[in-house]
């Protein structure tokens, strides 16, 4: 029997469906990127920023209104916007259900204006379009589905294999738009995401079982699914170095329950700078339980939705063996975290690695959001860092090219109407710059001027290893071996990751360097780091080089030129 319309509860379980399969396939997309390093997150990404259009849509509970599911659908994905593809997806979303919120139900042309709107949507949300990517996928199926529609189909039999076809072509063919993929032998992983998503929709609308409800509940309850394999963890951790320096515990009391939304954003957010974290509803108020390195940053968010008490925070580092466990009152706890007085300027900054944290902090950065490459902070991470800071100005430097999207988005999204200032950093060594750069006696806009001035001046590479063989910019690359990639690309690949550091600096350094940094990660000892600062001067004698301790992980060695 044909089908002529989806409504609501339908369109929500194929959503549901489709952001099921994503996340199933996540770890294959990720192995899409076209670099061959260890820090592919397209997959995760995507999944997270629908995931929390899930959560807000589960939040609603047994609404079969359009409008408010369509609504947690934009506001969801648009709040969760991880990474450039994250972004996109959110736009993607948002521009289709700006169509479907006014609707009772869907037909194939009201379908066809949906697509419409969100290819619209997405493009406009990029500065500089480039066919070959999740947007090239989304528009062939949008153009598609117009199509069928102006041939007067109505039947979605008939109407959603044929998108779903059409899209499964252009993303094959996308190697021969974007050359980068074709010598890497990988089609676009962003539009290899949506793919997946419209692929569970599909199966869902055909009547594959699957439980969905099973699907929700583990996104909004990880924990349980997790709680095996944090034990075994929990039995191997006093082998392992401890990540986290405190441990820990208090009460949330609140004059009203929190509802869902509230406790999952306070939960994203303790997740970003903690680990093991735990928020149970309690009375009206919450429990909550973790490790972190910055106890600080976790009661001040506390703090935002309601009053704390029973504080227990243990330095496990160092009050492991003696069993001490200081308790705070919740006085003292407040005092730590006094309301800022408000400044013309603050400083926002994306970083991993608790040296590179601690030189924006020394350098005046108000807040460092943790993140980078593998673990993209979301675009609600960031307003929420804005709506900590007491400044008039806030300047974000996202020191990641995947991160500049949802800072931008952030910007826009900013409900408190503070002017923030993008300053569009794709290195921690441009972040550092900036920061340096900054003048208090200037106007924003000269500030901005100056710090976009400075950052051109940057030249920045990131040595890692490569985690299978490809072949790109015509340099052949075996698994396991060392690159050095630059601004535009490979600079250079060999066996030792001193050695490829060194031949990456001296594809940097030109007459006009007078300055080099070496930021050294996590996995690199302090004295193979030494080594590669004296091989660097015996190589330019004339420019000064500098030695810091990033604690990045994945990238063996930052490496700056300016």
């Amino acid at each position: 029997m044909s089908r002529t319309s989806i409504d609501s509860v339908l369109l929500t379980r194929m959503f549901l469906a489709g952001a099921r399969n994503l996340e199933a396939n996540k770890e294959w997309i990720n192995e899409l990127n076209v670099f061959p390093v260890p820090d592919g997150d397209t997959g995760t990404n995507m999944t997270m920023t629908i995931l929390s259009a899930v959560r807000e849509v589960a939040a609603l509970g047994d609404e079969t209104q359009m409008k408010p599911i369509c609504k947690a659908m934009s506001s969801g994905s648009l709040g969760g916007a991880r990474g450039n593809s994250g972004v996109i997806l959110s736009q993607i979303l948002r521009g289709f259900c700006k169509v479907a919120r006014e609707q009772t139900e869907l037909t194939v042309p009201l379908m066809a204006d949906a697509f419409d709107k969100a290819v619209e949507t997405a493009y406009k949300a990029v500065m500089k379009p480039k066919e070959g990517t999740i947007l090239t996928v989304a528009k062939g199926a949008a153009v598609r589905s117009r199509e069928l529609a102006d041939q007067g189909v109505t039947d979605f039999d008939i109407y959603l294999p044929q998108i779903l076809s059409y899209a499964e072509e252009v993303l094959a063919s996308t190697p021969d738009m974007l050359p980068v993929l074709k010598q890497a032998g990988v089609v676009d992983s962003g539009g290899q995401g949506l793919v997946q998503i419209f692929k569970g929709a599909y199966a869902y609308y055909q009547g594959e079982e699957m439980d969905l409800d099973a699907f929700v509940h583990a996104v909004l309850h990880p924990e349980e699914a997790e709680q095996a394999g944090e034990e075994k963890k929990e039995s191997q951790k006093s082998a392992k170095e401890i990540r986290y320096t405190y441990e820990m515990i208090f009460q949330i009391a609140t004059d009203r329950p929190l509802n869902v939304k509230a406790e999952l954003d306070l939960k994203n957010y303790l997740e970003t700078i903690s680990e093991e974290v735990s928020c149970k509803p309690e009375g009206d108020g919450l429990a909550v339980s973790l490790k972190t390195n910055d106890p600080g940053l976790v009661l001040m968010r506390a703090l935002m939705y309601g009053q704390i008490k029973g504080v227990s925070i243990v330095n496990r580092r160092l009050d492991n063996a003696a069993g001490v466990q200081p308790d705070f009152a919740p006085e003292q706890v407040q005092e730590a975290a006094p309301q800022a007085e408000k400044k013309p300027f603050g400083f926002i900054a994306i970083a991993a690695g608790e040296g590179i944290t601690e030189i924006f902090r020394s350098l005046g950065v108000d807040i460092v959001i943790s993140g980078g490459q593998t673990m993209n902070p979301s675009t609600e991470d960031i307003l929420n860092a804005v709506d900590e800071l007491n400044a008039d100005t806030v300047f974000v430097l996202p020191n990641n090219k995947n991160i500049v999207m949802a800072a931008n988005q952030a910007a826009i999204m900013d409900s408190d109407k503070k002017k923030v200032i993008v300053i569009p950093t794709k290195t921690i060594p441009q972040g550092i710059t900036a920061v340096i750069s900054f003048t208090p006696e200037l106007d924003a806009e000269a500030n901005k001027t100056n710090m976009m001035e400075e950052i051109s001046r940057v030249h920045s590479a990131e040595v890692t290893y490569a985690v299978r063989d490809t072949e790109i910019d015509d340099v052949e690359i075996k698994e396991g071996n060392m690159m050095a990639i630059g601004d535009n690309g490979i600079l250079c690949v060999g066996d030792d990751r001193n050695v490829t550091a060194l031949d990456a600096l001296r594809a940097m350094v030109t007459d006009e360097t007078e300055l080099i940094s070496i930021y050294y990660g996590e996995d690199v000892t302090e004295k193979e780091a030494a080594s590669l600062q004296e091989k660097a001067a015996e190589a330019f004698p004339n420019i000064d080089i500098e030695l810091q301790l990033g604690g990045q992980p994945v990238y063996y060695y930052i490496l700056s030129a300016e």
